[in-house]
């Protein structure tokens, strides 16, 4: 497949200007580590615990939009044996974020601890933290290889570009920014990088719902004799127990997640990091909404009437690809690559979070109290080597999509 030439300038010129607005906040954060009463570092891990409610809220909100997130829910609706009644991942993001604003943002931010394990490390001392550490570092490190694989498949499909170079050029435009300005950098790349994964999915919805080839999806949402399948799906008495588990596995395994806590703690207040995760808890409800219909139309589709052709997707084992195969064979090619562009903007919002999260905790809780007083640059290095070891895991064993992601298909980020 040739590669899209308009559509690579379009990504390159995205990643311009998330990688220039990420200096400008690292600028920004060095200003704030002039006037910083307390530890330079906080600057870094916590925004000097300066953010505000309007940013709290994207950059909270845009750590779980990531690839995962977006592909897996319209993975989930299209999928026969699953639907809609699967893509637990838009209610259960919404109870983690309830959760967290009731039982956990007043008493972590009134304490103005810096990250997730210091009421274990106050209680229980280095080792038992140091141990905690290792299986969230782990999981770290899973989660940015397998959002690095949603969005190599992605841009593979629509742009033709290797997966090998997309992955290594948004690694890069990450690493920078993150390792420049720490949590102002990414949070205020957030901002554009949610706006931009919110405004084009929506844009894609119209062009996706009139194409020729998708037959209503309100025809196909039930069971009929001209539609073998239904995009609702159901739920069996026998699955329910499995059903449950994947609602909880997502809804409380996000309250052990140091990246939710490093927006409750970079707050102004207690009350202002319970505002934030009540607000991002509709946010991310909502910016699931377009991967459902998506999903949707994708099982709605006469896949013979496109060049995609027969067998349809789910039957070739790529359901896990169908948004982008969706966008590049549903929708013109302007629209195709709006969409290529929101989930770049979607790993790329998951992704840095993830990197800044493993690096302030490592930071903070293992080397600043255990191996020198003087944090330095320690953070920033821990950025690069946690982005290096999920690029090596991606390459060179190429198993953490499936492992990363529930069978319902709506995996965190």
């Amino acid at each position: 497949m040739a590669v899209d030439v308009p559509g690579l300038v379009t990504v390159v010129v995205f990643y311009l200007v998330i990688l220039v607005i990420g200096i400008w906040a690292s600028r920004k954060s060095k200003k704030v580590e002039k006037t910083c009463v307390g530890s330079k570092s906080e600057v870094s891990i916590v925004g000097g615990r300066n953010i505000n409610v309007l940013v709290g809220v994207f950059t909270m909100t845009a750590t779980w939009v990531g690839g995962g997130y977006i592909l897996g829910t319209a993975e989930a609706v299209y999928s026969p044996a699953q639907g809609l009644i699967w893509a637990v991942g838009p209610p259960a993001y919404f109870m983690n974020f309830l959760l967290g604003g009731l039982f956990f943002a007043k008493p972590m931010r009134s304490k103005r601890y810096v990250t997730m394990l210091d009421p274990f490390q106050h209680r229980y001392g280095n080792m038992f933290t140091t141990a905690l550490l290792l299986p969230a570092l782990a999981g770290d490190i899973l989660w940015v290889a397998c959002i690095l694989a949603a969005l190599g498949g992605t841009m593979s499909i629509i742009l033709g570009l290797s997966s090998t170079i997309s992955i290594i050029i948004s690694a890069a435009v990450s690493i920078i920014y993150t390792f420049l300005g720490g949590l102002y950098s990414v949070a205020y790349t957030d901002i554009i990088q949610l706006s931009f994964i919110f405004i084009s999915l929506w844009l894609c919805i119209p062009f996706l719902m009139l194409c020729p080839a998708v037959t209503d999806i309100s025809q196909t949402a039930v069971f009929n004799q001209s539609t073998a399948n239904s995009w609702i799906g159901e739920l069996n008495l026998a699955d329910a127990g499995k059903w449950t588990d994947e609602m909880l596995l997502l809804a409380l395994g996000g309250l052990a997640y140091q990246s939710l806590h490093q927006r409750i703690l970079s707050a102004a207040s207690s009350t202002q990091a319970q505002i934030t995760c009540f607000a991002a808890a509709g946010v991310v409800f909502v910016t699931g909404i377009p991967s459902v219909i998506i999903g949707a139309v994708a099982a709605s589709a006469d896949w013979n009437q496109t060049a995609y052709g027969l067998p349809p997707p789910f039957e070739r084992g790529e359901a896990g690809k169908i948004l982008p195969l969706a966008l590049q064979y549903l929708t013109p090619t302007w629209v195709s690559v709006l969409g290529i562009g929101s989930v770049a903007a979607a790993v790329m919002s998951s992704m840095d979070s993830v990197l800044l999260s493993s690096a302030s905790m490592f930071t903070q809780n293992i080397y600043k109290t255990t191996l020198r007083k003087q944090v330095c640059v320690c953070d920033r290095v821990c950025v690069c080597l946690v982005q290096h070891q999920a690029m090596q895991l991606h390459f060179y064993a190429p198993f953490p999509v499936s492992f990363c992601r529930p069978q319902s298909g709506s995996c965190s980020g």
